[in-house]
């Protein structure tokens, strides 16, 4: 009977403990730790426990809290990143950049394209896809590895204004991002904490799109 008035005893003491160090909003080692001391001190005579399994346990909780810690001071080396990310975005407005885009908004002005070939292509073509499916396809002829421009005209090409997808296709179906030279008018912040940067008229595109910062015009940084 006396066993059993100890083992009572023990969950009684050990709720009792942890509802007042949670109460006091004490750490989960506090915790552990008052449990811990009850658990050893109600524990039955005639049987005890394996001082083993409490350093086992001890070496668990130690393991916890330091991957707790670990993730928490990641998710503020990640806030921090990102506020570095914006404070040094935010100061390239105003100049020039080139960025890989997907996707164009095409009014009347020449765009200055450019694209990195990986090898020697016999054959490139630039391909614009419109909002409704239609397809303009722009022989480029060949081209040689590394960089290549090509300066896109939407009226002496005859494209309405509106959206494009655009790729560079070589004559093996390869496709090659295309690149675009434009002013970073501004730095938006997403929801998720990405950043997406406004390229003149041409749209958004992920900071991770941008290949060069070409720095700011005579003009750009007088004004």
């Amino acid at each position: 009977m006396s066993t059993s008035t100890v083992n009572n005893n023990t969950s009684s003491n050990g709720s009792s403990a942890g509802d007042a160090v949670a109460a006091n909003g004490a750490s989960m080692s506090n915790l552990f730790t008052t449990l811990l001391v009850a658990q050893i001190k109600n524990q039955d005579p005639l049987s005890p426990s394996d001082p083993s399994q409490f350093v086992n346990q001890l070496t668990q909780l130690s393991q916890m809290e330091a991957l707790q810690k670990l993730a928490t001071q990641g998710t503020s080396n990640a806030s921090m990143l990102s506020s570095l990310q914006m404070l040094s975005l935010g100061a390239q407005v105003g100049s020039t950049v080139q960025a890989q885009v997907a996707q164009l908004n095409l009014d009347k002005e020449p765009v200055a394209a450019r694209f990195t070939l990986a090898s020697n292509a016999a054959k490139t073509t630039l391909v614009l896809t419109g909002a409704d499916g239609s397809e303009k396809r722009v022989e480029l002829g060949q081209r040689s590895m590394g960089a290549n421009s090509y300066t896109l005209d939407p009226v002496a090409l005859g494209l309405p204004a509106g959206s494009y997808q655009v790729r560079i296709e070589n004559e093996s179906k390869q496709v090659t991002p295309l690149e675009v030279v434009a002013e970073l008018k501004s730095v938006r912040l997403t929801g998720d904490g990405d950043a997406l940067l406004q390229l003149g008229s041409f749209g958004e595109v992920s900071a991770q799109a941008i290949t060069q910062f070409k720095g700011r015009s005579a003009a750009t940084g007088n004004s």
